[in-house]
């Protein structure tokens, strides 16, 4: 935005400076004069040694010729003064701004690992850099992740591409192959790329927060969860097994359907081979609503949980299944919970599996008339 050149900060400052020390000078001697003129007669007289008046002079006017120069002399050393120590003082005040302004320019042209690093005691610019850094810290950090994850959705979608096109130029070599296997695996192939392909909107529609908050029953959304993927869990041979309190929050119902979803059906998939186990509970409290499901599994390490819900983080020490999908299970379930302003919670359980707590406000009582 082109704006008219102005004053800089640190002349504003100078001239500040430099007229309240004017001022300040101008009452005192403002001051002075007036004390001056209530105890100082306005004419003397000289007294002769027999006590009578000899001559009379005037006092006042005296005293102004001789005030009146030296008071203009003061304030024109103050106003040098002034000027002079208002520019050291007011450059020595705005030097951590001119840090703060340097890296901001550092930053604008695209090196966001750069620090202010503000040396000194706490005050109002060591709080503004800190903060800066902070802020510059965590965005570099935001586009370092968006950086991998869109060079992790390229490679995820060019795998279904590639064998698509290494499908259909087998076929186009050889004329007698089998035409009902090629349609079964480039069918298998291009389902895996609409699912990846619907993660990724779900994944970008959670980031954006683009929904209408609605009353919302964690428990009736669990519940429901559940029940949809009970035959799927039977199949595996896997117990679901539910329980829980009312937990009302506020969001989005759908968004909160995916997310207990992706939970049961990533503790179903990451289970044991047989007679595996998934808890599913939920618990309310004053400020805020828990979902929280378990499952049986091998023991995972607390550095390989740290990375679950990265995108594309399947995790190479858990059990690996055609239902494995492309791991952006959890990382859904990561942004649906940062879009509700709640806390995702990965834990791994003493006798192998995981625990994932998903903490969100509740909703507020409601108010009937």
């Amino acid at each position: 935005m082109d704006r008219a050149p102005g004053l800089s900060v640190r002349l504003k400052l100078t001239l500040s400076y430099a007229g309240f020390l004017m001022l300040a000078g101008a009452l005192l001697l403002a001051a002075v004069w007036l004390f001056l003129l209530r105890y100082v007669p306005d004419r003397a007289f000289l007294v002769n040694a027999d006590t009578r008046p000899h001559s009379v002079f005037p006092v006042r006017s005296n005293l102004l010729h001789v005030f009146a120069p030296r008071a203009a002399a003061v304030l024109a050393f103050l106003l040098v003064f002034g000027l002079l120590g208002g520019w050291i003082l007011a450059g020595r005040m705005l030097a951590p701004l001119a840090r703060i302004t340097d890296a901001t320019r550092t930053a604008a042209a695209g090196s966001l690992s750069h620090r202010i690093r503000l040396p000194g005691r706490r005050d109002e610019f060591r709080q503004l850099a800190d903060a800066f850094d902070s802020m510059l810290a965590r965005l570099e950090a935001h586009v370092a992740e968006q950086q991998r994850f869109a060079a992790n959705a390229s490679h995820e979608l060019r795998t279904p591409l590639a064998i698509t096109q290494t499908l259909l130029d087998v076929a186009r070599n050889d004329r007698n192959h089998d035409n009902g296997e090629l349609v079964d695996r480039l069918h298998a192939v291009n389902t895996r790329a609409i699912d990846l392909t619907e993660a990724l909107l779900m994944l970008s529609r959670a980031d954006q927060r683009s929904f209408a908050p609605e009353h919302v029953d964690l428990s009736l959304i669990a519940e429901e969860a559940t029940e949809t993927l009970l035959p799927f869990a039977e199949k595996r041979g896997v117990t679901i097994e539910t329980s829980g309190d009312a937990a009302p929050t506020i969001g989005s119902p759908a968004l909160l359907l995916q997310m207990a979803t992706n939970l049961v059906h990533n503790a179903i998939v990451h289970n044991l081979p047989e007679q595996g186990t998934v808890w599913v509970t939920t618990s309310a409290h004053p400020d805020s609503v828990v979902l929280t499901v378990e499952n049986t599994g091998e023991k995972l390490t607390p550095q390989l949980v740290a990375t679950l819900a990265e995108p594309f983080q399947r995790g190479s020490e858990r059990v690996r299944t055609e239902h494995a999908g492309a791991g952006l299970g959890l990382a859904i379930v990561k942004s649906i919970t940062q879009a509700h302003d709640g806390t995702l919670t990965l834990t791994p359980r003493a006798a192998g599996g995981l625990r994932v707590t998903v903490q969100l406000p509740a909703a507020p009582p409601h108010t009937g008339r």
